[in-house]
């Protein structure tokens, strides 16, 4: 095998039908061994965990050790780099769990192994696959809240936020399941985005406690203690902008369809902070429930900053 594990392994076992020995030689190995087991892990709720266990040699010739685990399939690789090492792990976990590296169709594996029916390939299970990445890198579990029920009876809408760490993605469903697992799609895609691959690398940044702000002499956070918030024409977004940058939260506002009884728009405003941090907004346009959204959220913040 080449060191970047992209050929296939030597078939050991030549009366086995399921490993292709009959078609003719082509290149169908488009998909290394860790993409083709991320990709099974995607699909089935459990992504592989890699570990170095060891790393040795002289710098001219390294050699390495890695383990990988997926299920309750565990498997060791040696390679004379990080990345061949991983791949062969990966080949031999896919061994173990007999897919061939060459068919699309392997993970309905999973489904015949505890004798229930899978979900198809094509809908993978996001809101599991959320849960195992969250366990296995230590994060708070992802959070989901119904933002609202539209529709009538026979045509209802649910518009569902997935909360993870710092992130949130709010999709919709003609069930409170459907938008909670069309939210966790967009939450996984978003994590693959700000990964730059799909292998989810991202990592959360440290996020800011309410009662922290109490202690606080930052610039942002002290104009606020003892600036008034009735001033006319304020930028509220914009200040609630600077303020996350300094005290390093996000913040997410989300337009809400349905007017109020008075007519005027409505808006949700985000912050990441722990506990997290929802208020309201209403307008006579989308911009101005935002404003008043992040002007609630600037007052609520004011508060609890200034508690001794």
């Amino acid at each position: 095998m080449s060191e970047d594990g992209c050929q296939a392994a030597p078939n050991r076992n030549p009366i086995n039908t399921s490993m292709n020995v009959n078609q003719p030689q082509k290149p169908v190995h488009t998909k290394t061994p860790i993409q083709i087991l991320h990709e099974f892990g995607i699909k089935t709720g459990n992504l592989p965990v890699y570990t170095m266990e060891k790393a040795e040699g002289e710098a001219h010739q390294p050699s390495f050790i890695f383990n990988v685990k997926i299920e309750d399939v565990c498997c060791s690789g040696h390679g004379s780099s990080k990345k061949a090492a991983k791949h062969r792990a990966a080949e031999g976990a896919l061994s173990l769990l007999q897919i061939n590296m060459g068919s699309a169709a392997c993970p309905a594996i999973k489904a015949e192994s505890n004798g229930v029916a899978g979900e198809p390939n094509d809908h993978p299970n996001s809101v599991g696959i959320l849960q195992e990445l969250a366990l296995q890198r230590g994060w708070r579990l992802p959070e989901y809240s119904v933002l609202m029920e539209a529709g009538p009876p026979h045509r209802r809408e649910f518009t569902v936020t997935c909360r993870m760490e710092s992130l949130s993605e709010t999709a919709a469903g003609n069930s409170k399941k459907a938008g909670k697992k069309a939210a966790a799609d967009k939450m996984i895609a978003k994590l693959q985005s700000l990964s730059g691959c799909g292998e989810i690398t991202w990592t959360p940044k440290p996020s800011i406690r309410l009662e922290e702000l109490r202690t606080s002499t930052a610039e942002k956070i002290s104009l606020l203690r003892r600036s008034p918030l009735s001033i006319p024409n304020t930028d509220y977004i914009q200040m609630m902008s600077e303020l996350a940058a300094e005290q390093n939260f996000e913040v997410a506002y989300f337009n809400i369809d349905e007017l109020t009884v008075n007519g005027q728009y409505q808006c949700l405003v985000e912050l990441s902070t722990v506990p997290v941090t929802v208020c309201h907004g209403t307008g006579i346009s989308c911009g101005n429930a935002q404003n008043d959204a992040a002007h609630s959220a600037l007052q609520y913040v004011k508060v609890m900053a200034s508690i001794n």
